[in-house]
């Protein structure tokens, strides 16, 4: 059964989840301090940025944050991005960040107007499940190869496969 068919919500980011999302990613090791919560939700508030939280059963498992127009990259101040997305690992493979998506795509259409939906997904192992989800969902690469430390990388050199080498996607929206 996927939460799909249980008790889950999809929502604005809330005060609550400043403090609740750090302790709950801590507990699988995961650094994702409170700041990090606050700005995002004072940008919500500034509607500089849509962030959208999945909760099962009234606790906090994922969420995601879009942004009206993206900061760097090959779409830089020309499409929106989606630019931070994470589910807990215990509730991944059960449709929550498909359902994170569901609401994204549909704020960039309904909120922004927008035609199309750009993100940029790691290379490494780590980001492999996102990297599935979303071709899946009709996500494809853009073309401009792959980008490291907020620039395209230039053929041939070295760099590391950390989270900053990065693949940018998009995808046309209904």
């Amino acid at each position: 059964m996927t939460y799909r068919e249980k008790n889950l919500q999809i929502r604005p980011i809330n005060e609550a989840d400043c403090t609740l999302f750090p302790k709950l990613f801590a507990e699988q090791g995961w650094t994702k301090p409170s700041e990090l919560f606050e700005k995002y939700l004072q940008e919500q508030t500034e509607k500089t940025r849509y962030v959208r939280v999945a909760e099962v059963n009234g606790v906090p498992c994922g969420y995601v944050t879009l942004v009206p127009l993206a900061a760097e990259g090959p779409f830089r101040a020309v499409l929106p991005e989606v630019v931070d997305f994470n589910v807990l690992e215990a509730y991944q493979e059960h449709g929550i960040g498909s359902a994170l998506f569901d609401a994204v795509e549909t704020l960039a259409v309904t909120a922004l107007a927008a035609d199309k939906l750009s993100l940029g997904v790691g290379l490494h192992a780590g980001y492999g499940p996102a990297q599935r989800m979303y071709v899946k969902r009709g996500f494809i690469p853009d073309g401009s190869g792959v980008w490291y430390q907020n620039q395209p990388a230039i053929p041939y050199s070295e760099c590391c496969n950390d989270d900053e080498l990065v693949l940018y996607m998009v995808k046309e929206l209904q």
